[in-house]
């Protein structure tokens, strides 16, 4: 018998499945506030430095894979959105509507990769689904491919689940800015936290209902199906 001894059929761990999260994302929020607070940096020199992780990412990804790294790119956009905002001073009503653009930027690009195709909040929902487990992990890979009998379902849900998010995100951008200009300012600074927190409930309640709840589902479903599908192999003794 032969064993195979390669990485080539390796399952993706626990920390693979969460590995865009955290270089896309995390290294280059923590970076952020490591440079501004710990460092006492500019809050315009923090963005820049920040914003190296990002750009490397989105250019290697370009150059090397002929690919587009959604959730690098979308963190190097918000990054060069904040740096101009950085710029904008003056009127206390446009300094409190100007919070709402790193949010709008971010809906559009998750709606604009759902229209291209490859819904970007993905990346950021897979691990909390498949959990590390190589069963899952397989049943995933079958119906992102086609190949299992609840693919276009299960594309269907994962679609949605940006959608939900970029619609909430959106949501609560336009309402920031209406209420930049409608409400006394002081109300809106203690306002805007409780609108961007009541978006972030809904986009959770709604997309789990929508789409996580239905895609566990379906995921547990194709798990017990490719198990039912697998050979039986006898052992000679």
């Amino acid at each position: 018998m032969t064993k195979n001894t390669g990485n080539q059929d390796r399952q993706p761990s626990v920390l693979d499945n969460f590995k865009p999260l955290l270089i896309d994302v995390a290294v280059p929020l923590g970076s952020y506030y490591l440079f501004k607070d710990a460092f006492g940096m500019s809050t315009f020199a923090a963005l820049a430095w920040s914003s190296v992780v990002p750009a490397v990412r989105t250019v290697w990804a370009l150059v090397k894979e002929r690919a587009t790294n959604a959730l690098a790119g979308l963190i190097l956009v918000v990054n060069v959105v904040s740096l101009l905002l950085s710029f904008v001073s003056g009127d206390p009503r446009l300094m409190l509507a100007k919070d709402s653009a790193v949010s709008s930027t971010v809906a559009i690009g998750i709606l604009v990769s759902v229209r291209l195709g490859k819904p970007m909040m993905t990346a950021a929902m897979k691990p909390f689904v498949v959990k590390g487990d190589a069963a899952k992990e397989a049943a995933w890979q079958r119906l992102m491919s086609g190949s299992a009998a609840g693919s276009a379902a299960f594309r269907s849900r994962e679609r949605a689940f940006s959608v939900v998010w970029g619609v909430a995100l959106l949501t609560e951008c336009l309402v920031r800015v209406v209420g930049a200009y409608t409400v006394p300012v002081d109300t809106m600074v203690w306002l805007g936290s409780v609108i961007m927190i009541a978006a972030m409930a809904v986009g959770f309640v709604v997309s789990g209902g929508l789409a996580v709840g239905p895609m566990e589902q379906m995921l547990a479903a194709e798990v017990e199906a490719g198990r039912a599908q697998r050979p039986t192999v006898a052992v000679a003794a």
